[in-house]
């Protein structure tokens, strides 16, 4: 039987960037605050310092900052006609696990998505007709405007210490910026980090072709920071260490280092690591969630913890799942198209060419996570798709974020996997080579979807969350078309070697990267039928239940989701200080 522990009044599920920004909102008001982590605190470990943390084969090939598959996986199948199996290794996207999340391993890109964006449904109709989406495309607006949620990137952006150039300020087009830009209030709190070599011949060749590159925006700080709460950013010592690494000179900004310390000093707040959260306890007939049961993994009790109000905000799969375990909202239901909990779940549609320099110096060791340079003229809806038979698109950049040993060795086509031709192809090509990648949209689609599996299960004995996902024709087509831009890019560098194009094809194979860019599966909107939560993040069939993060977004950008995430958990923690001690649909 469990051990039911004394009433909270907001209890966050998820140790990440959602539950500490929503905390950082709540903790000054003097709400009573818990948030339940399953992993560990590597604040002040080792794990945090040299030598431990340039061990690329522990953090980067084993994922000792990531879930543990041994514990609880994924299964995949790419239709609904397919059995689903077990994902036996975690490489497709990397779910984080420990206090800090996925952002003690992100490489820290931190991007508005386009004014567009929350209102895409609205903007292809009126752009194309209102019949240009195709039937199985599940595109819909957020809900909310871009314009509402402005002040908030401004906040996340200072206090995360945000390097880059503006491209649209107040509605002025910025010189050297991204002319895309949604309009900002104002410039970035730091410059942007240092142009490499990549990024001068990545420039050339976009101004070449008639585009406007410009830094992309970075969580990697250029200079020592201190942000409004009066915690402190190193500076990034460009060591290529960041994806799959947690930084060990505080340069990458993280909620490790700047938000769950400032929080600690409160005492209406507490962090509870090491717990397993297994499910919410809900009352159908009230439409009320009254608590949150979890495992203890340190002394394997169980235990149930009353709350007032629970805020999911763990990773997209997580928090479906957890709906769909405690049985909150109608799952969805591919063939009917009815139910709305695991619908709209999504990734990125990745591709890349390689590009070969025999007289340039590229020195890839000598990168931070975020040191791309950038064009947007084929991202989204920046471009007139009239007549191409696909929506979406991708931005392009220069991808240069590390020379690690066991994973960085560009090599160009037809070189040997082995021997002493390939031991020279890699001594001569090292510190001459880099990659234009396009990281690029995906739509929802009415055959892809989050639901239960029926017959695996994880170590707590819940089912294992069921990815029935493939790369449909909106986005096969799409990539081919923007990697086809890439590749004239590539051509236009003078490269000696211009690598083969290569864009996303199916079946989906979980068993390479493709960001770990997951949303989906509670998307939010205006209307219910449609929709997990409301435009507040408020659950439409619990009202004292709220959902955050990148499983809230219908569809997925070509951008990473971290700055609108960041934006949302920011208002989502406004909300609930008018929200508490006053109930209601907000």
């Amino acid at each position: 039987m469990a051990r039911v522990l004394p009433k909270r009044t907001v209890i966050m599920i998820g140790g990440g960037f959602t539950s500490a920004l929503v905390a950082r909102q709540l903790a000054p008001k003097g709400a009573d605050i818990l948030v339940l982590e399953r992993g560990v605190d590597r604040t002040r470990a080792a794990a945090d310092e040299i030598p431990s943390q340039r061990d690329e084969l522990r953090w980067a090939i084993r994922h000792e900052n990531a879930q543990n598959i041994a514990s609880e996986t994924y299964t995949l199948r790419h239709n609904s006609m397919e059995t689903a199996l077990p994902a036996r290794q975690l490489e497709a996207f990397i779910p984080g696990e420990g206090v800090g999340g996925a952002a003690n391993h992100w490489n820290g890109l931190s991007w508005r998505w386009a004014e567009y964006d929350p209102v895409l449904r609205t903007r292809l109709e009126n752009r194309y007709g209102r019949n240009a989406l195709p039937n199985d495309l599940l595109v819909q607006d957020w809900g909310t405007t871009y314009a509402e949620l402005e002040p908030y990137h401004d906040l996340w952006e200072k206090l995360f210490g945000i390097a880059g150039k503006a491209g649209n300020l107040r509605g002025q087009i910025q010189a050297g910026g991204n002319p895309f830009e949604a309009p900002r209030q104002n410039e970035f709190p730091q410059p942007p980090l240092q142009v490499l070599e990549a990024g001068i011949i990545f420039d050339a060749a976009a101004k070449k072709l008639g585009y406007s590159p410009f830094p992309a925006p970075a969580a990697n700080s250029p200079n020592a920071y201190k942000n409004p709460d009066g915690m402190q950013l190193g500076q990034c010592q460009y060591c290529g260490h960041c994806e799959r690494f947690i930084c060990e000179a505080n340069a990458k900004a993280s909620p490790q280092v700047l938000l769950y310390p400032w929080l600690a000093n409160h005492k209406n707040f507490e962090l509870r690591a090491q717990v397993q959260v297994v499910g919410i306890d809900y009352d159908k007939s009230s439409k009320t969630v009254t608590g949150v049961r979890y495992i203890d993994l340190v002394t394997g009790e169980d235990c149930l913890q009353p709350a007032d109000v629970v805020v999911l905000g763990a990773f997209t799969m997580t928090n479906t799942k957890l709906l769909l375990t405690s049985a909150i909202g109608s799952p969805y239901d591919s063939q009917t198209r009815r139910g709305v909990v695991g619908k709209n779940f999504c990734h990125q549609t990745q591709s890349a060419v390689s590009v070969f320099f025999p007289d340039r110096w590229i020195n890839p060791f000598m990168a931070a996570g975020s040191s791309n340079n950038v064009v947007d003229e084929w991202n989204s809806d920046n471009f007139d798709h009239s007549g191409l038979g696909f929506h979406g698109g991708g931005r392009i950049f220069s991808n240069v974020t590390n020379g690690r040993p066991i994973r960085s060795r560009l090599l160009p086509p037809g070189t040997p996997r082995w021997g002493s031709a390939w031991k020279k192809a890699s001594a001569d090509w090292y510190a001459h080579a880099f990659t234009i990648g396009v990281e690029a949209s995906c739509y929802g689609h009415s055959e892809n979807y989050l639901s239960l599996d029926p017959t695996y299960r994880d170590a707590f004995g819940l089912p294992l969350i069921r990815l029935t996902f493939d790369f449909r024709e909106n986005e096969l087509k799409m990539s081919e078309f923007v990697t086809r831009k890439a590749a004239e890019l590539a051509r236009a560098t003078g490269a000696e070697i211009v690598g083969p194009a290569t864009p996303r094809t199916g079946p989906y194979d979980v068993r390479v990267y493709q960001s770990t860019h997951v949303t989906g599966g509670t998307p939010m909107g205006a209307d219910p039928a449609t929709s997990v939560v409301s435009p507040h993040l408020q659950h439409w069939d619990a009202g004292n239940l709220f959902v955050v993060g990148a499983s809230v977004y219908p569809q997925n950008s070509g951008y990473n989701p971290t700055g609108p995430i960041g934006a949302l958990a920011l208002r989502l923690g406004d909300d609930l200080a008018s929200y508490i001690g006053r109930p209601r649909r907000l």
